[in-house]
Parts: C-alpha cells; sequence; structure tokens
C-alpha cells in the first residue's frame, strides 16, 4: 500500500517473495533485485514516490489494471457470498457482564480511585470542617435566642452561607474528578467492558458516603454552636435537607462536567447558574419582594428551596415576640410569613421540588454521557 492509502499489491508472496518480485520487475522501467539482496528492502526501494516520479509510473493504477486485481475482486465477491442456512455472526449480548455485574465492577474502581486520592478527600473534608467551624463561631448562639428582626436575618444569612458556599465549593473540587473519569468512560464503554447508566449508578452511589459523612460532619459542629432547639425532628430535619442539598449540588456538578467538553467550559457554566441561584435565593430579595413576574425564578432555583425549608423547619413553629420596627411586635412564625413568604403550606411542596430536582439532575447526567461524546479522535 503506497502513501494515501493505495494498493499497489495484494498476493501471495510465495517463496523468498518470489511471486512479488515477479510482478514488480514485470512493470517496465522497475529495477531488478540484486542477487542477495533483501526483497523487503528492495520492495521499499522500487516502491517508494522517489523511484515511481523517476520511471513516471503510478503502481496503484497499474495494479488496478492488472490481471493479479481482477482475480482479487472475483475471490473477494466469492467469499463474501454466505453460505446457505447459515446465519450472520451475532454476539446477543453486548456486554461481557450482566447489569447488576456491570454496576458491581464500576462501583468497585470508583470506590478505589477515590480511596486512593486522599488529596481530593482531606480538602473536601477539611474544607467542611473550617468553613462549618467558622460559620458556628460567626453565628455563635444565634439561634438560641430571638429578639428582633435582624436575628432572624442573621439566621437567614447563615442557611443562605452553608447551603450556598459549601455547595458551590463541592462543585467546583469535584468537577475535575468527574472529568477524568469520563475520558476513561469513552474507551472502557466502546470495549463493551460496562453500560453507560452502570457507570452513571455507580459514580452517584460511591458519592453517597462521602456526601452523608460530610453533612454528618457539618451538622455536628454547626448546629450546637448555632444555637438550635435541640430536638430530634428538628436535628433530622436539618440533615435531611442538608442531605437532599448536597445532593443535587453533586448531581448538578456531574451533570454540567457531562454537558461540557471540558472542565473550563463547565466552571463558567457553573458559575453563571450560581450566579442566577444567589439573586434569587430569598437572602438577597425575599420572596414577596420579588416582582411578579420574576416569581417564577424563585420556584424554579433549588438554593431558594433550601433556604426555604431549612429556615422554616427551624423557626417556623417559635412563637416568641421579636421586634421590628416601625410594626407592632410579632411572632417569629408571623414574621416569617408576612415579609419573607415562608408558610407551612408550602412545605411538602419545597421537599418533593428537591426529590425532583435530584432525579432531573441524574436523568439529565444519565443521557449526556450517553449521547455526548467529546472525545477528539
Amino acid at each position: 500500500m503506497k502513501r494515501g492509502g493505495r494498493i499497489i499489491y495484494s498476493g501471495s508472496l510465495g517463496p523468498n517473495s518470489c511471486n512479488m518480485i515477479k510482478y514488480f520487475e514485470a512493470i517496465p522501467g522497475v529495477p531488478r533485485i540484486k542477487e542477495g539482496q533483501n526483497p523487503a528492502a528492495w520492495m521499499l526501494n522500487v516502491s517508494s514516490h522517489t523511484t515511481e516520479y523517476e520511471i513516471g509510473l503510478d503502481y496503484a493504477e497499474i495494479y488496478q489494471r492488472s490481471s493479479l486485481y481482477k482475480e482479487n475482486i472475483i475471490l473477494v465477491n466469492e467469499l463474501g457470498k454466505p453460505t446457505p442456512n447459515t446465519e450472520d455472526l451475532h454476539f446477543p449480548p453486548r456486554y461481557w457482564q450482566n447489569f447488576w455485574a456491570q454496576c458491581m465492577a464500576c462501583l468497585w474502581k470508583q470506590r478505589c480511585a477515590y480511596w486512593k486520592n486522599p488529596e481530593h478527600n482531606v480538602a473536601w473534608f477539611l474544607n467542611t470542617f473550617v468553613q462549618s467551624n467558622m460559620f458556628g463561631i460567626v453565628f455563635w448562639q444565634t439561634g438560641s435566642t430571638i429578639k428582633q428582626q435582624q436575628d432572624i436575618f442573621n439566621i437567614l444569612g447563615l442557611i443562605y452561607g452553608t447551603s450556598l458556599f459549601l455547595g458551590f465549593n463541592n462543585c467546583t473540587m469535584l468537577q475535575p474528578v468527574v472529568a477524568v473519569e469520563r475520558v476513561v468512560l469513552y474507551r472502557e464503554k466502546v470495549a463493551g467492558t460496562y453500560s453507560t447508566l452502570a457507570y452513571a449508578i455507580a459514580q452517584v452511589a460511591i458519592e453517597l458516603p462521602y456526601m452523608l459523612v460530610q453533612v454528618f460532619m457539618f451538622a455536628v459542629i454547626i448546629y450546637p454552636m448555632i444555637g438550635f432547639q435541640m430536638t430530634a425532628d428538628k436535628l433530622f430535619e436539618f440533615i435531611l435537607y442538608m442531605v437532599l442539598s448536597y445532593m443535587y449540588y453533586t448531581l448538578f456538578r456531574m451533570m454540567t462536567v457531562a454537558l461540557a467538553p471540558n472542565v473550563e467550559i463547565a466552571s463558567g457554566l457553573v458559575y453563571l447558574i450560581f450566579l442566577f441561584w444567589n439573586i434569587f435565593s430569598g437572602f438577597i430579595v425575599g420572596r414577596l419582594l420579588i416582582p411578579v413576574w420574576w416569581r417564577w425564578a424563585y420556584w424554579a432555583n433549588p438554593a431558594a428551596w433550601t433556604v426555604y425549608a431549612l429556615m422554616f423547619s427551624q423557626l417556623g413553629d417559635r412563637t416568641e415576640l421579636i421586634l421590628v420596627p416601625g410594626l407592632p411586635d410579632q411572632t417569629v412564625r408571623d414574621f416569617l410569613e408576612s415579609y419573607l413568604g415562608l408558610e407551612d403550606v408550602y412545605m411538602n411542596l419545597v421537599t418533593y421540588l428537591h426529590v425532583a430536582i435530584i432525579a432531573l439532575f441524574a436523568t439529565v447526567f444519565f443521557i449526556s454521557l450517553k449521547y455526548l461524546n467529546f472525545q477528539r479522535r
């Protein structure tokens, strides 16, 4: 085969390449092989572009006009005809193992990859430890005594900061890990090692224990430092909504990596969406203060749902009176409803929305991995 992919000879070599030598020496102008010369070296010499140019021939055209080419075409056509009463070769299972085995293999691989990445894990937990202590010290015992409007705003700022900043840090820290694993997926999926669904399930499942430990560490440190009511139901609700929050942040990070060709574009996409989430989270502008035509942005914002759920679950049943400048004293519950728009009637909806957005992000993550391929080869 010559440069460009055109065939110049296809046939049997014969003893000591005699058939090939005979074919080329029959072409006018081709130098004959010297006695004792290596047939392979002679072949490379006479078939070079320089030799072709010197003798003014095109070996590919000569081969296509030769009887050898016609014999090869006849042979190919004969071999291409299936034998009667035979079926085409096929492999019913696309992958070498069943789906359960694929999931377990992917989970084992992810576990090893995460366990052998201590820099990532230590940075993750250290970041959680430092930020939880920092927020706890800054907002020390803010939730134990609420006497005025500013106390509620302080708690709102605490919940806003912990839910958004920790979620944003998780996204930025973990995007490179998912991007590296995606490259491996491209290769092993084509090889039939495992399916995209098995990989996606394992990728999500391996995050769960790390995320649960992170949330538990955060809750154990910050909850008593803030001074929230130490009851089982309130602590459970706090942990529940933090778990749901971290889960959709984790899946959001995976989804953006799967949608983008590289980490840089995924990071830019995360920044733009986080900017939107930040503005309409209910902290900068309360739900009731947002113009009516922008209210949809509040209800389409997962960060707003988390702030809503955490605020109302911790303060929604408190009836002590607080000072509100320019207005009569109100109970904490009434202030949440009249000023921030936090009502008990929406709590179930907010919980369902958390579950729905987690399912949506997981679905988009899987579909993106399955149908988008940014491999440049």
